[in-house]
């Protein structure tokens, strides 16, 4: 969906409004554990099934969003709003506030997947966001607005590292992951963009642009013999971070520095990292295959360019 929104975005016909209703067949009035609608993790080809994550419904909400800003059909913004009740379905005050992972792994003693990660706080804040900007009602965007910065402040105070990156989540019994990854601090540099963006608070630019520093250090470096490669597996994740460069481009001029090295890798990967039928391998020093065959490994690759057309100001030659 991201990638056929930028396409569109830059004047490709790829029948999006298809590609969006396609969202439907995931959708579920409600679950085990809630009488919430929010879309599940598989489908029949009809309704939505499996396990209800928060992180996955933010995303939809994001694209949701984009398709009602394209196409202004006002059926993508009401489904947008729906999505508002499930996250605040998700939410409690164990280890002080903040978004759970899955609908079905709250506050279970021992179970590694019972957590708060980054990944769906910081995807809910971006959605919210976005969603304000476009909410028609004032008293709705009052709450969506003090709901994501609720938890744009938890996640600053419960996973952020001195370096300005953000480590993966807290368990249930309050033990952190530190593991890093390049989304995770991607999507709080754009949140950190919108904020300043809708409050003219300085002090959440600076948010971004040390983020967007502090990330870029910790990763890109030498791999494989390749000088200022992004992190050589899930290339989805690094993509969401150029997303974030290309959105703090307008106001940091030094976010030009990371995304012509994310293009002189991304470059790298189609001279060298690509199989017989044109795929790009996961990994695009050239050095492993990886889960190529993944349809997340190549839509990467869509978005990344579609991310660098947008950066370079280019539209389909009509």
């Amino acid at each position: 969906m991201s990638g056929a929104i930028l396409l569109t975005q830059l004047g490709y016909d790829v029948q999006l409004p298809a590609i969006v209703d396609n969202f439907e067949k995931y959708w579920r009035e409600n679950s085990a554990v809630s009488a919430v609608g929010g879309y599940g993790s598989s489908t029949n080809g009809a309704t939505g099934g499996g396990d209800r994550f928060y992180d996955d419904n933010s995303i939809v909400g994001i694209s949701l969003v984009e398709a009602y800003k394209i196409t202004g059909d006002a059926v993508y913004l009401q489904r947008a709003g729906r999505i508002v009740d499930f996250l605040k379905s998700g939410i409690d005050n164990v280890q002080g506030g903040g978004l759970w992972w899955c609908e079905n792994k709250k506050n279970i003693t021992g179970d590694n997947d019972s957590n708060k990660p980054a990944c769906a706080n910081g995807y809910a804040t971006q959605f919210l966001l976005s969603y304000y900007e476009v909410c028609p009602d004032e008293t709705e965007k009052a709450t969506v607005l003090e709901m994501a910065r609720g938890l744009y402040n938890w996640i600053k105070n419960n996973l952020k590292d001195t370096d300005h990156c953000y480590w993966n989540d807290v368990k249930n019994n309050g033990a952190v992951n530190h593991t890093k990854w390049t989304y995770n601090t991607g999507v709080m540099v754009q949140n950190g963009i919108s904020l300043y963006r809708i409050t003219n608070n300085q002090a959440y630019l600076s948010d971004a642009k040390n983020s967007a520093h502090g990330v870029y250090d910790y990763f890109v470096k030498t791999r494989n013999g390749v000088t200022l490669a992004y992190p050589d597996h899930d290339p989805w994740f690094s993509g969401k971070l150029l997303k974030a460069y290309v959105d703090l481009y307008p106001l940091y001029e030094q976010a030009a520095t990371y995304i012509h090295a994310y293009i002189k890798f991304i470059d790298h990967g189609y001279e060298n990292a690509r199989t017989n039928h044109g795929f790009f391998y996961e990994d695009w020093t050239g050095t492993n295959e990886g889960r190529y065959t993944q349809l997340l490994m190549q839509d990467a690759v869509v978005e990344s360019y579609g991310l660098i057309a947008t950066y370079k100001n280019e539209q389909v030659k009509k």
